[in-house]
């Protein structure tokens, strides 16, 4: 084993240095002041957001181009480069409306950059009409791979050791993001209820056609549907007693900070405004759903301060 000699960093990022991700923000900072839209910055990763009616796209495009050539010359400046092959571009709303854009392109550069009908956003895939049908599908496959592998040791494993592999395995992908699956219809999350039935079956070691009800309550398993609430309420917990960060507070407002309706019943027991919308993706929103979610709580458990009170008293509630 050698250690390699001390050399000056005049410019650049360690790649790999548990610090990366912090000092490549530090040095592409001026960025927030080139993008004059809405964003999104985690480190190399650059979303852009555009909002717009179908008769707006001409515009709202050159817009996005224009931003596309602001953050190229700033990143030249840095010496980075933007790589076309790995930029994507994806339309989100109604099937109807998609229809009317006609496979809307971005410049970018001497590239053009077409429309996907899915983007992958931290782990997350994203269809263009917004069902969810291909994250679900994949987390569905992802799981059932894992418990094929875990299953192969089952003879081997007491029930604690299974529930534990099932916890690190399978239930953190259920649960990742699972926020974003509210409103569903069950026929789009079965795929995910029958990896929970699957993985309670493993646990209890139970046949393939054995009943999983019991079994999912006594090892206090929420179905799916639960499961969603529950991340819904944890995140307007976080809302409700500051500590969420701000961009989620921000699209969310309490009933009593609402001028002519501080005084009425539902402002005394922590409800928060639920925001008007005619579409059905408009109401799975966290802007609505979340606030729905929160109201339908009894007041008793909404003035719980203490998170891991709340979290226990939440899930024996959904059991309910």
């Amino acid at each position: 084993m050698s250690i390699s000699d001390h050399a000056t960093l005049k410019c650049g990022v360690p790649q790999g240095s548990a610090l990366g991700p912090i000092e490549f923000i530090e040095y592409t900072e001026e960025l927030q002041d080139t993008i004059d839209m809405d964003y999104h910055l985690y480190a190399d990763d650059i979303q852009l957001l555009a909002r717009m009616q179908v008769t707006d796209v001409d515009a709202k495009l050159q817009h996005v181009e224009q931003c596309v050539v602001s953050i190229k010359d700033c990143c030249s400046r840095r010496r980075l480069q933007l790589n076309p092959d790995k930029t994507e571009l994806a339309w989100f709303g109604t099937r109807a409306r998609l229809q009317q854009l006609n496979n809307q392109n971005v410049q970018f550069g001497q590239a053009v950059v077409k429309p996907s009908t899915s983007v992958r956003d931290l782990g997350v895939q994203l269809d263009s009409e917004l069902t969810m049908k291909a994250h679900i599908s994949k987390v569905a496959s992802s799981c059932f791979f894992h418990l094929r592998r875990i299953r192969k040791l089952r003879t081997v494993l007491d029930v604690d050791l299974r529930k534990r592999l099932v916890c690190a395995l399978v239930l953190s992908r259920i649960d990742y993001c699972n926020s974003v699956l509210v409103g569903l219809p069950n026929s789009t999350l079965s795929p995910l209820q029958r990896v929970l039935n699957a993985a309670a079956r493993f646990v209890a070691n139970l046949q393939p056609r054995d009943h999983v009800t019991d079994t999912l309550r006594a090892l206090h398993w929420l179905p799916i549907r639960q499961r969603v609430n529950y991340k819904l309420c944890m995140l307007m917990h976080a809302v409700h007693f500051s500590y969420a960060p701000q961009y989620i507070s921000d699209v969310v407002t309490p009933v009593s900070a609402l001028s002519g309706r501080a005084n009425l019943r539902s402002a005394a027991n922590s409800n928060y405004d639920v925001q008007r919308t005619r579409l059905n993706i408009g109401r799975r929103a966290f802007s609505v759903a979340g606030p729905i979610a929160w109201n339908r709580l009894p007041n008793s458990l909404k003035e719980i301060r203490c998170l891991s009170t709340f979290k226990r008293l939440l899930k024996a509630h959904f059991f309910l």
